[in-house]
């Protein structure tokens, strides 16, 4: 319906365009009012970007994806500083000798936020909201823990950007959207 009222008042534009036209030039340029008329609707297409409205699972997910990231990477370019290499050839990380518990812990504390992006997306959305709340709650002080000892840069701006990304979970988990309510 709306496709078809377009049309008709782009035509009724284009016969009063014509004769405004011709009025002024004497004579009909079909040609050039079609072209001005379609150059006016690229430009109406080109102003009016498509903006959906993305579900909150989907939000919630994206910003654990980030996350995972950025904590991965941050842990990946520990590597690259100096000594590292060196306390891992040694047995020791941070401070902790490294075993099998410390390994695991260290696995355990990756797994939870690489589950929480499938999570996010297949609970319901009661038990989804709290456990994004809980879970991005828990990992705030976590990565700031990370920063204990010698916190370079890099280090620094990864726990920042972890913080607003876990800051930001918590805000859309928390104002996840009542059913029957208006966006």
């Amino acid at each position: 319906m709306q496709n078809t009222q377009e049309k008709l008042s782009a035509r009724w534009l284009l016969v009063i365009l014509n004769m405004m036209f011709a009025d002024i030039v004497g004579f009909l340029v079909p040609g050039v009012l079609e072209a001005m008329l379609w150059f006016t609707k690229l430009k109406r297409t080109i102003h009016m970007l498509e903006d959906i409205k993305i579900n909150t699972k989907v939000q919630l997910t994206a910003l654990w994806t980030a996350f995972m990231f950025l904590y991965i990477y941050v842990d990946y370019f520990h590597l690259y500083m100096p000594g590292s290499i060196r306390n891992i050839l040694a047995g020791k990380m941070f401070v902790f000798d490294i075993t099998q518990g410390v390994l695991l812990t260290g696995l355990a504390s990756v797994t939870i936020p690489a589950l929480m992006i499938f999570l996010s997306v297949v609970l319901t959305a009661k038990v989804n909201r709290w456990t994004n709340i809980i879970v991005a709650t828990v990992y705030i002080p976590y990565t700031l823990f990370n920063l204990a000892g010698e916190a370079w840069m890099h280090m620094v701006f990864g726990a920042v950007v972890e913080v607003i990304l876990l800051s930001l979970i918590i805000s859309y988990a928390w104002k996840w959207p009542r059913q029957g309510s208006e966006p």
